[in-house]
């Protein structure tokens, strides 16, 4: 990957391959997340080969599941893609039996953040559904802050906000997602 590929925003890189199908968008894309790729496969599978060869999988799913899904945020896509793989792997070994959700999973001993890494990615799930429920320039200020860490000022140079427009579209974007997000909970109980 030379240099200016490797500066190009994922949601740009997306794009161009959306636009012209040219997998070697893709390629790019993939190539700078395989190793948080083989981090989530050997956190799961703990063996060294099984992850090697996991991440091959989730990089022959990822080019399919593209091809028919639009993705908005890649990073977060191709680590649930990983985790997913992962875990469908443990229970058809038998490791995780069927009937059991991550929800209901006991922490294994060895790792005492496991509960904590599932409840960030549940939040991160709601949070992918939620945020379209925004008006668009809430969302557009809450990503560029939170997923982007783009300052109160360089946003409003990027939209033409003021900053207390950007003050005030984060602030009232983060109640409303935290409306949605309490709904959403509350639905699932």
């Amino acid at each position: 990957m030379n240099s200016s590929q490797s500066t190009i925003p994922d949601n740009e890189l997306l794009r161009h391959y959306y636009t012209d199908g040219n997998s070697k968008w893709l390629g790019i894309l993939l190539q700078r997340y395989t190793l948080l790729l083989f981090g989530v496969c050997m956190k799961y599978l703990k063996n060294e080969e099984e992850a090697k060869d996991a991440v091959q999988q989730v990089f022959e799913k990822s080019i399919q599941e593209l091809g028919k899904y639009k993705v908005d945020y890649f990073k977060s896509w191709i680590y649930m893609v990983a985790k997913n793989h992962c875990l469908m792997k443990l229970r058809d070994k038998g490791k995780i039996p069927k009937e059991i959700t991550e929800r209901m999973m006991a922490t294994p001993a060895e790792e005492p953040d496991y509960a904590d890494h599932l409840q960030k990615d549940e939040l991160l799930n709601l949070l992918e559904h939620a945020l379209p429920g925004l008006i668009p320039e809430q969302r557009l200020c809450i990503e560029e802050f939170y997923l982007h860490k783009k300052s109160y000022q360089e946003i409003a140079g990027q939209t033409g906000f003021t900053l207390m427009q950007v003050k005030s579209y984060i602030q009232n974007g983060k109640r409303n997602l935290r409306m949605v997000l309490l709904k959403q909970l509350n639905n699932e109980r």
